[in-house]
């Protein structure tokens, strides 16, 4: 199993709970439809960062198949709408 972790700053111009709802709408529905997402938590976070995304995938195939997924690409457009930095780390358990 693989854990990917992101954390995003947003804008300082943008209402950051409505973003961050928009955000976890549009990664959250991806459990169950893309292949190897067995869990997407998105949160609204009070310390360190803006928004964090916990989750969890079968393999390092699965992240892959999930990074190039055309659903993905979708939701990644509403995050970059609103992200301003961006902090990934995946590992394997």
């Amino acid at each position: 199993m693989v854990k990917h972790i992101v954390l995003w700053n947003l804008r300082e111009d943008c209402d950051k709970d409505a973003a961050a709802a928009e955000i976890k709408g549009a990664l959250e529905r991806l459990v169950g439809f893309v292949p190897g997402l067995l869990s997407a938590e998105v949160r609204r976070c009070y310390q360190g960062c803006d928004v964090a995304l916990y989750t969890e995938l079968t393999d390092r195939a699965a992240v892959e198949g999930y990074q190039g997924h055309p659903e993905h690409l979708k939701a990644k457009t509403i995050v970059h709408s609103y992200a301003v930095e961006r902090y990934a780390a995946d590992y394997e358990v």
